[in-house]
């Protein structure tokens, strides 16, 4: 698909009075990347998300019916509504959502309501959301952080009626037709404390002609009442005919007094929604512009800017700013308001990996509050986040909470008490919570009595164990960085458990039973059992923070690249194993024919930069460029599976800088092969790092020789330091791999048994 835009000039400058000589980066972005997604094989699993960078609250069309987890399909032609939304993918609820739709006739029925459109009349901007429907009924949506600015406009002499739905679960409403606004609250979504309410306020500039509430269960409708409390309550107002009407609306989970606040202070000045686009196209040109890009394709800048925008959604800020603009929340764990921040709606399986490393470099201060966040969840119900929707869920596997905190102090966030931190980690490490296998550990008693997890008592009880061996070194790592002794010696003991799931007859990682033997009828092609949405080709390669001692257990380097190799080689097959059956996962293994490299799920994303720990760093530059071309595009069908909270957006953001974080934890990136000519990276602290690579192209993917700030520079990794002390990487690129760069002993990036 084309993509269409609102402006082409790929540098236009914006000038109104939003926007200080900002570079025109939002119309590169295409919200409706990844949506072409359904059960059976998933493009991405996102939604035309309208919003500002984090923002509390996001929107977007509904084809899908309430509380299905398929919000919008690409393939579908008729929406039956507008969703405050928070989801993080189609496998999860939503939550906090009420829905607003247009319509000449009333029928508030989702499944009747609905109206056809086609993409055509489809407008779909970070900024700005915009669709005519086959009635040619006009929706438009611009975001702001915990609201938007809507206006609907009717055709010329016919009725103009609008529908509020509340959703699924509890929900009220009250019309105040002197004012030309509706108020209410939704309280819908899983884990939330008894009784919490998602409050909003909904502000006409037209006066109301008519109007009454409805029941959702039921379809029916009560002309003329003005309240509604139950289940699934919603309101509708009717307007003049052919009316053009403006709606502004905010929520808040603290009070409807913080909504009325929360939408006069991001809405009460913009008289029209073109205010309201322009400040959010100024808002996401800043956000946009700490990278700015400069040669490959305009398909290429539509990718990495699509990406970018999707990298910058999550977590997403779960506080408010009080009368005396201080930040506060309603807590999701306790029930109760704090001061302070705090930020949700992501699962750090996915997101330790790339997610977090790359705010770390690009949203250093809202990292450094996240951080503290996670401190004051653990003090709020006990845990440590690990799948966070917005309150604890505790889904996939591993601590990972401790994997952000240590690489945020590795870089020097230290915004957080280290000591609070490790002691959060160790109630984490030696319990299992009662919601979900990540909250605390399955399986921790196994784990430290014989150093790895069984199978069968346990499921995934070998990705289980590569992951806590790999949350102990961080809390070994974040304890060693802060002169905590007593932690030191509890998490060294540990952290070499990804030796016990080895088998070094099969080169490959693989399920052990309680009394030491391996599970019988090994194959590496069969999935589930004691690996998570993968087989044991993906998970293999989960030694995150000593890959040299995987190197040295297969053999030595030539042993390591050549099953690296086979990684890219071997046929896509698959062995469904314990799911009975193919799963998305699976078909999109198989779909993107790289062999057994099954980029659509997380667990070996890192894979493809091994190679610069083993000597051969120029094929982890083919393979990056390699994924980055093939996997990735900015069209509907832009990602390889589960794009998973903006975790494989920032796979591809920071492999288009040529880096990777293979090892959060530590300061180093892994360097792989830049996606442009020139990039400049406009840091938080006023300084700029500028990766120079004028021969770069779809040929040119090897690094040839490179120098840092002008001195001959050979490593296969570079550090945050480095990066954010503002500099020049300048890379001389060629079509042939140069096989003798980064080859010593030195040029390795970090492994824990090398220090």
């Amino acid at each position: 698909m084309k993509i269409k835009h609102l402006f082409f000039t790929p540098l236009l400058f914006v000038s109104t009075a939003f926007a200080q000589q900002q570079p025109d980066l939002v119309h590169y972005v295409n919200t409706l990347q990844g949506t072409n997604s359904e059960f059976k094989l998933t493009r991405g699993n996102t939604y035309p998300t309208t919003a500002l960078p984090f923002g509390m609250h996001t929107w977007t069309p509904q084809t899908g019916k309430n509380g299905d987890g398929w919000k919008y399909q690409y393939m579908k032609d008729h929406i039956r509504g507008f969703q405050q939304a928070h989801q993080c993918s189609s496998w999860t609820r939503d939550y906090a959502v009420f829905s607003l739709m247009p319509m000449s006739e009333l029928v508030v029925d989702e499944d009747k309501r609905e109206a056809k459109f086609s993409h055509a009349n489809e407008i779909a901007k970070p900024n700005y959301y915009k669709v005519q429907f086959d009635n040619k009924i006009t929706t438009e949506i611009a975001p702001t952080e915990r609201g938007a600015h809507l206006r609907f406009t009717y055709p010329s002499g016919q009725k103009s009626f609008l529908v509020l739905d509340g959703y699924i679960r509890l929900s009220g409403v009250k019309i105040d037709p002197k004012a030309n606004r509706i108020t209410g609250w939704v309280n819908n979504g899983e884990g939330f404390k008894k009784g919490w309410k998602s409050y909003f306020v909904v502000q006409f500039d037209q006066p109301i002609k008519a109007y009454g509430t409805w029941d959702n269960k039921t379809n029916t409708t009560h002309a003329d009442s003005t309240e509604a409390e139950g289940q699934g309550k919603g309101a509708y107002v009717q307007f003049k005919n052919g009316a053009k009407v403006q709606v502004k609306t905010a929520s808040s989970y603290i009070s409807l007094e913080q909504a009325e606040l929360n939408l006069k202070r991001e809405l009460g000045n913009d008289k029209t929604l073109e205010q309201t686009k322009a400040k959010a196209a100024a808002v996401w040109n800043k956000s946009l512009g700490k990278v700015v890009v400069e040669g490959g394709t305009e398909a290429d800048r539509e990718t990495f800017y699509s990406c970018f925008f999707r990298a910058s959604l999550f977590s997403r800020k779960f506080y408010e700013l009080d009368a005396s603009g201080k930040p506060v929340y309603f807590s999701p764990y306790d029930g109760m308001v704090h001061p302070g921040y705090m930020f949700t709606d992501t699962g750090f399986w996915d997101t330790f990996r790339a997610q977090f490393p790359l705010n770390a470099l690009l949203q250093t201060e809202m990292h450094g509050r996240y951080m503290q966040a996670l401190i004051d969840a653990y003090k709020q119900c006990g845990w440590l986040p690990a799948w966070s929707f917005p309150s604890e869920g505790g889904s996939m596997v591993g601590n990972h909470g401790i994997s952000l905190l240590a690489d945020a102090w590795a870089k020097g966030i230290h915004t957080f008490d280290p000591k609070e931190a490790l002691d959060a980690y160790f109630h984490e490490a030696t319990n299992k919570g009662p919601w979900g296998p990540a909250n605390g550990r399955e399986g921790w008693k196994e784990y430290y009595e014989l150093g790895y997890v069984p199978y069968p008592n346990y499921r995934e009880s070998t990705a289980k164990t590569l992951e806590y061996a790999y949350d102990d070194w961080c809390g070994y790592q974040l304890a060693k960085m802060t002169g905590n002794q007593h932690y030191m010696d509890v998490f060294a003991r540990q952290m070499y458990n990804y030796r016990n799931v080895y088998n070094p007859a099969t080169h490959f990682m693989e399920g052990k039973g309680p009394d030491g033997n391996w599970r019988p009828n090994f194959d590496p092609i069969e999935w589930g059992g004691p690996f998570t949405e993968g087989n044991s080709w993906h998970y293999t390669w989960s030694v995150f923070h000593n890959i040299q001692d995987l190197i040295n257990m297969m053999g030595g380097n030539a042993n390591f690249n050549a099953k690296l190799d086979s990684v890219f080689s071997v046929p896509n097959a698959v062995k469904v194993g314990t799911y009975r059956g193919m799963i998305h996962e699976m078909t999109e293994m198989v779909a993107a024919n790289m062999g057994q490299y099954a980029h659509g799920n997380q667990p070996i994303q890192h894979m493809i930069y091994l190679y610069d720990y083993a000597g051969e760093p120029w094929k982890a530059q083919f393979h990056a460029r390699d994924a980055m071309y093939k996997l990735y595009n900015a069209t509907e069908n832009g990602y390889p599976g589960d794009e998973d909270q903006g975790q494989t957006s920032s796979w591809y953001v920071l492999s288009a800088l040529g880096l990777y974080s293979v090892t959060p934890g530590t300061n180093q990136y892994a360097i792989g092969s830049p996606m442009f000519k020139k990039i400049t990276l406009n840091l938080e602290n006023g300084k700029k790092f500028v990766i120079d690579a004028p021969a770069n192209d779809k040929d040119h993917v090897y690094i040839q020789s490179a120098e840092l700030n002008g001195k001959d520079f050979t490593k296969n990794y570079i550090t945050y330091d480095q990066l954010t002390n503002g500099g020049e990487l300048k890379l001389i690129m060629s079509d042939k791999p140069n096989k003798s760069r980064g080859t010593a002993a030195g040029d390795k990036p970090y492994s824990l048994m090398n220090q």
